[in-house]
């Protein structure tokens, strides 16, 4: 790279030439070739931008003026370090940089003796159409790779989470939900109160509650800007919208604005719960942090909602991102790559202390790159002695691909980072890997000249509360409330405020919700006690022994739809962190679900569509299985697995499905399930992915039903002999890995479960089970309103047929009630069963059309049974899509299952054929099985092109990055 680097500067016809080595030194080749493709892009442009910023000063003041900008990573580098790639969330970050400067502090008594420790806080910055959050406590998390706007960029970026969710944000009603973006109203022409023919947005439901204010605003609206924000024509709005949505019935105005606030704020409560339960952090425990034009409108709802017990408003929160920027540290990094064994694991779990193999090398390389970093800030014009180097190590588990950036602790232990390193491990993942020796991917410096840093406020006199500046009217959980105005000028430290109250703030406007207690500080920032309401929640689970019926709100089941999908995305994240094969860890092959008691799918998080009916049948076998006379039953403390594709409601051999009853009082109340594809259960070909086998005994262990826990104990010999002795073929390959793996998916069940009890206690048994079945029968009538629509513009019939490769028909007619929307789909004409393993069951076939269903919805719809409700199948028996339970089938998974994707969207007329197959590549020995599914390309639509070299359809996995391939196996690409 540094060669073709040199040639093309020799040939000094190239404006920008960016090399990956230089913009990111680190191990994976995709994510840096993005990252540089993104830098010789965005690069450029900065230069361009910045010619024509410096362009209007005096000649000569650039020599003598300090012209800094501001990185993802939160430091501040001179304009001639400043890459585009570097720039991705430079906005953001300066928010996190102004609130971990101001609301990360103790509390002190009168006397300036700290009474309390500083909370963790977490960042809510609300703008105009997207919510950034991000965490602090005491240090800036970063993360090195991110994806951005569907690009992967390799950089050290601090931990920001987006959702589309903003003041701009579109409202709509959708198939009997309340709908909340991530289309956005932007700036122009913006919502309807700007009057200039915009769109209904998050903006006009609070100036209809009274929340936002026209007269606090400047007349700058208008076509001609100068008139006020349009209260009328926002109500207006909104009476339009409810006279032409059923799901508006029987609510007034406000009441349908309202639920579009709640529904806003779930929407940006959910990856606040992922930033911290998933990773372990008690939510309560921190404070919310709000800044950002809108944030202070929501913030206190949000974090009664979330349980935070206490809100931060900073007296320049609606300009805190530049505020930030002003007391940022200056920043150079220097990484470099590296191999090096940090521990040596010995037999009793820990590490050989006297051994330190990378000791020299360490140290050698840490105080290179120190130099190098403290010698660029002292170039900037920084003295040495104001330079602080932090020194980082990236280490892994050896067999792990997940490396955590370990920083230099003063430990007095013989192996520092990596007592520091298990610790953190433990921490995210909730276990140890005994036995393992630790390695080190990256050596890292981070030069530091830390910003200006603000003294904590001392502890004002108590004032009372202040003389409102006026009164309004304001729309609450309660309907219309009489609130007192404040502004904030007016003031002084130690002034109470009691909510309902809205204060008026320069720059944005804070809504004390009821029962919140505004304070402010010494400073004149604003510290909030948010009243934590429970008369809800009790009146709710007292209701779980009476026979009061709960009445389906659209509100309430699009905040549910969040919540139950939210579960289910933080169960793949707890997989995708706790478990050890590439397959789930790095290339994301699982999927992670909630079901009713009877096994019915809740909520499927998009991960595999392959996966996405047949769990369903999973759950409801064993449900069938264990409680079937003479067998033992299901027990609190139970786990199962289960994987038989013809049997067991399975897909292929490799996909193991792992199960957990969640009980409540003594009885079934739910289950949860994790789908991994395992890269070696046996069989007669490494990768448990043989391309000639007849029969299901040569592709591996099956499991029909066998209890992995049992009275809370992991069975691992029970599990050993299924998976090692398999008769006259052989085994598994790669038995470490599967146990761990199928620990993880345990351990995804589980927070799935901690996660479901704390819905159930927040609003009761009754209503949650209430709003599964409501969210079953909202995808159920979506999909009979889009088959009504077909059968309205193409008639009730839709007929199609496609081969596979060796001539075997897969035939499809649909038959569709045009009053009821339910179809059948009746393959009759398809194929017999084949001597080959192409054959696919019932559950892929399932998938396959739950899948095409869902994208031909072409709206954000609930993945869950009732998407399957309306549908009638008929699949003859002993066919290719319905094989006896003992021939091959592990192809047919991976492609049968996109033959019957492009039958149905055929069927339906809606694009062209994919590339008909995953594509997968197996290979290994006795010793090791790998396992890729590469994919093909996607067929063209009436509004759009093909492409080529995606994942499509069925498969949904992400590419084994060559270089990790390259480390983890004997092989070169």
């Amino acid at each position: 790279e540094i060669l073709v680097g040199d040639i093309a500067k020799s040939m000094n016809c190239f404006t920008e030439i960016s090399l990956s080595n230089e913009v990111m030194s680190m191990v994976k080749v995709v994510p840096r070739g993005f990252t540089v493709s993104a830098s010789a892009y965005l690069t450029p442009k900065i230069t361009e931008y910045l010619a024509g910023f410096t362009k209007g000063f005096d000649a000569g003041l650039m020599n003598n003026v300090r012209l800094d900008f501001m990185k993802s990573d939160g430091g501040l580098t001179p304009v001639n370090d400043f890459g585009g790639h570097q720039a991705i969330l430079s906005g953001p970050a300066g928010g996190v940089v102004g609130y971990a400067k101001t609301s990360y502090r103790p509390s002190l008594g009168k006397d300036g003796t700290e009474i309390t420790k500083p909370l963790p806080v977490i960042g809510f910055d609300m703008g105009g159409t997207s919510t950034d959050v991000s965490r602090y406590d005491g240090t800036l998390e970063l993360v090195f790779e991110t994806t951005t706007a569907g690009v992967s960029i390799q950089a050290p970026q601090l931990d920001i989470h987006t959702v589309a969710a903003g003041g701009g944000s579109r409202l709509f009603l959708q198939n009997g939900l309340f709908v909340v973006g991530p289309e956005s109203a932007k700036a122009h022409p913006g919502p309807i109160c700007y009057r200039k023919n915009g769109y209904l947005a998050v903006t006009d439901a609070n100036v209809v509650l009274g929340r936002v204010i026209p007269d606090h605003f400047p007349n700058i609206f208008g076509p001609n800007e100068d008139e006020t924000l349009d209260l009328a024509g926002a109500r207006e709005a909104f009476q339009k919208l409810k006279m032409e949505n059923a799901e508006a019935d029987g609510r007034s105005v406000e009441e349908l604005a309202y639920g579009f606030i709640q529904v806003a704020n779930e929407a940006m409560c959910r990856p606040i719960r992922n930033l911290t339960q998933m990773r372990g952090f008690d939510i309560t425990s921190h404070a919310l942090a709000c800044f950002g034009g809108a944030g202070p409108q929501h913030a206190c709802a949000m974090a009664r909602a979330l349980g935070i017990k206490k809100v931060f408003v900073h007296r320049y929160g609606g300009v805190l991102s530049a505020y930030g920027l002003s007391m940022a540290d200056a920043c150079v990094e220097e990484q470099e790559p590296a191999k090096e064994v940090y521990a040596v694991a010995n037999s009793g779990g820990g590490f050989d202390e006297n051994i330190d193999p990378s000791a020299s090398t360490r140290e050698e390389r840490l105080e290179y790159l120190a130099k190098k970093a403290r010698l660029s800030l002292m170039k900037q014009g920084y003295s040495e002695d104001s330079v602080v180097i932090e020194k980082y190590l990236n280490m892994r588990y050896q067999g792990t691909d997940n490396a955590i950036m370990i920083k230099e602790s003063s430990s007095a232990s013989a192996l520092p980072y990596a007592e520091k390193f298990v610790e953190q491990y433990h921490r995210e993942f909730g276990f140890e890997l005994d036995g393992r020796d630790i390695l080190i991917d990256d050596f890292r410096v981070r030069g530091l000249v830390v910003g200006k840093t603000l003294q904590t406020p001392a502890a004002t006199p108590q004032l009372g509360s202040p003389t409102p500046a006026g009164k309004t009217k304001a729309y609450f959980e309660n309907g219309w409330e009489e609130v007192s105005t404040y502004n904030m000028e007016d003031l002084k430290p130690g002034h109470t405020i009691l909510g309902p109250a809205i204060i008026f703030q320069s720059i944005s406007i804070i809504v004390l919700e009821i029962g919140c207690v505004a304070a402010v500080t010494s400073d004149g920032d604003l510290d909030i006690d948010v009243a934590q309401l429970h008369s809800n929640d009790a009146a709710s689970v007292a209701n779980d022994g009476c026979e009061t019926e709960i009445i389906e709100d659209p509100v309430q089941l699009s905040i549910f739809a969040h919540r139950f999908m939210g579960i289910a995305e933080q169960m793949g994240r707890t997989l995708a962190r706790t478990a050890i094969s590439v397959n789930i860890k790095e290339r994301l092959d699982f999927s992670c679900a909630l079901f009713t008691s009877d096994g019915g799918l809740v909520a499927n998080a998009p991960h595999i569509p392959v996966h996405l009916g047949a769990m369903q049948s999973a759950v409801r076998f064993q449900v069938e299985y264990w409680n079937a006379e003479g067998r033992e039953g299901i027990k609190e403390g139970d786990v199962f697995v289960s994987n038989h594709p013809q049997l067991a409601g399975g897909s292929h051999l490799p996909d193991i499905t792992v199960i957990t009853p969640i009980f409540h009082e003594g009885n079934i109340i739910f289950f949860v399930a994790s789908r991994g594809h395992h890269s070696d259960i046996g069989g007669v070909s490494p990768g448990s992915m043989p391309p000639h086998s007849v029969n299901l005994k040569e592709e591996g262990a099956s499991i029909v039903a066998f209890k992995l826990v049992k009275d809370g104990k992991f069975q691992e010999e029970g599990i050993t002999d299924i998976l090692v002795n398999q008769g006259d073929v052989p085994g598994t390959r790669n038995l470490k890995d599967n146990l761990s793996d199928l620990r993880a998916q345990v351990a995804a069940n589980n927070s799935g479960i901690r996660l479901l009890h704390e819905l159930v206690h927040e609003n009761g048994l009754k209503k949650v089970e209430a709003y599964m079945h409501f969210i079953q029968h909202n995808a159920e009538m979506a999909v009979r309103n889009m088959l009504k629509e077909f059968a309205s513009a193409h008639g009730t019939r839709a007929h199609s047929i496609d081969y596979m490769d060796d001539g075997t028909p897969i035939e499809l007619t649909i038959e569709i009630d045009p009053k009821t929307g339910s179809a059948c789909f009746d393959f009759e004409g398809t194929g017999p069963q084949i001597l080959g393993n192409l054959n696919a069951p019932p559950a892929v076939t399932y998938s396959a059309v739950i899948y095409s269903l869902r994208s031909l919805v072409g709206q954000d719809i609930p993945l869950n049974q009732g998407c399957l409700a309306p549908i009638e199948f008929k699949i003859p028996s002993y066919s290719l899509l319905n094989p006896s339970d003992d021939v091959g089938v592990v192809g047919g998974n991976v492609l049968t299952s996109q033959r019957v994707v492009d039958v149905v969207l055929k069927a339906f007329k809606a694009c062209a054929a994919s590339q008909g197959c995953m594509n997968n590549l197996t290979f290994g020995d006795d010793r090791f099985g790998y396992y890729e599914t590469i994919a093909g390309g996607a067929g063209a639509g009436p509004t759009w092109e093909g492409r080529s070299g995606v994942h499509t359809h069925c498969t949904n996995t992400r590419i084994t990055d060559p270089e990790i391939l390259e480390r983890r196996y004997p092989v070169l690409l």
